[in-house]
């Protein structure tokens, strides 16, 4: 079972996944403000906040994916590993 504490350190810790405050404010559209009071639990995480989090999650994998298969890409044109 989920605790709202546990559910606000996992949010917490998603944030910093996503480059911390203020990247991530950039990434979910919020003001870096309302998402510090997200983070502290001074406000309530909404399941739509949580959607475009794994939804912003999904995206950085895949920016991340497609930068190391570029960089496997060069370094395998350049022959070395």
């Amino acid at each position: 079972m989920t605790t709202p504490e546990s559910l606000q350190d996992h949010f917490a810790h998603c944030i910093q996944v996503l480059g911390g405050t203020t990247a991530s404010s950039r990434r979910l559209g919020i003001d870096e403000r309302a998402l510090r009071r997200f983070v502290s639990g001074e406000r309530e995480i909404s399941p739509r906040l949580l959607k475009d989090t794994a939804e912003a999650l999904r995206s950085l994998v895949a920016e991340a994916t497609a930068a190391e298969e570029h960089i496997a890409a060069a370094l395998g044109a350049s022959g070395e590993a």
